[in-house]
């Protein structure tokens, strides 16, 4: 079911978004060479606690995945693209690390991700980042009263294009409420003019992911981790935004720079 929000509503799901935000925030300052996935995954445990919110994710159990996540937090490394399942790996140089990250905040929710790379960058990483931060960027400005789903859907669908990327349509944004994980969901390519039409009070998970060498995912034997068929890196990044009768509003935006929360 799809559900549209008040203004009161919406102004109560900004703690969550400051939240989430903050929490990326510190995680990324803390992922640095050496440092274990499962201590990223603690201090977002420690963080959740002291704030007094809720894991999205520790008791998820979606038909995608196989028994309940267990986590807190997800970490994708590398060729693993999304749903990464934390695990003792220390972070090398050169690793491209994608958190991505929902907590509930008073009964509501709030959802984004980021990418960085570990130590020293290479070119080719910090442009797949850029790309996905890019269309994020562009299907955020997509979401307006008078456009539809599809207009989302096809503003992040061209940056990859024009890249000369193939895009992935199992995973993609999602409508986020008091649950995770609601209606619509939101290719990240698609037809503009088609698709569910955007009016003020609808809040939505925005959220590009691409593979730099091709569009087919395989599954970790923990089944939850989604890799890149071919060994291809990845990147995600995402935001919570709230559609408005002016422009939309970005509950994760990282308000310390004004910036994307990355």
């Amino acid at each position: 079911m799809i559900e549209l929000h008040t203004d009161q509503e919406v102004a109560e799901m900004a703690a969550a978004g400051e939240f989430v935000s903050s929490t990326l925030q510190t995680l990324k300052s803390s992922a640095v060479v050496g440092t274990d996935l499962l201590e990223l995954d603690a201090l977002a445990h420690d963080l959740i606690r002291r704030r007094g919110a809720e894991s999205c994710y520790l008791d998820y159990a979606p038909s995608f995945g196989t028994g309940p996540f267990g986590y807190v937090l997800c970490t994708s490394v590398n060729d693993a693209v999304l749903h990464g399942k934390p695990h003792s790996y220390r972070l090398r140089d050169g690793d491209l690390l994608s958190l991505d990250f929902a907590a509930t905040v008073d009964g509501w929710v709030a959802d984004s991700a980021l990418s960085m790379v570990v130590g020293t960058a290479g070119a080719d990483d910090l442009e797949l980042i850029e790309l996905t931060e890019r269309a994020l960027e562009a299907g955020i400005a997509a979401a307006v009263p008078g456009n539809k789903t599809g207009d989302i859907s096809y503003a992040i669908g061209n940056i990859a294009r024009e890249a000369g990327l193939s895009v992935n349509l199992e995973f993609g944004g999602h409508g986020v409420g008091r649950t995770m994980h609601g209606d619509p969901h939101i290719p990240n390519a698609g037809r503009p003019g088609r698709g569910f039409p955007l009016k003020p009070g609808l809040v939505l998970a925005i959220e590009p992911w691409f593979m730099r060498g091709t569009d087919k995912l395989r599954v970790d034997p923990d089944g939850w981790t989604l890799r890149s068929a071919d060994g291809s890196r990845g990147a995600h990044s995402e935001h919570t935004i709230a559609v408005t009768k002016d422009q939309p509003i970005v509950l994760t935006r990282n308000r310390a720079t004004g910036g994307p929360a990355a």
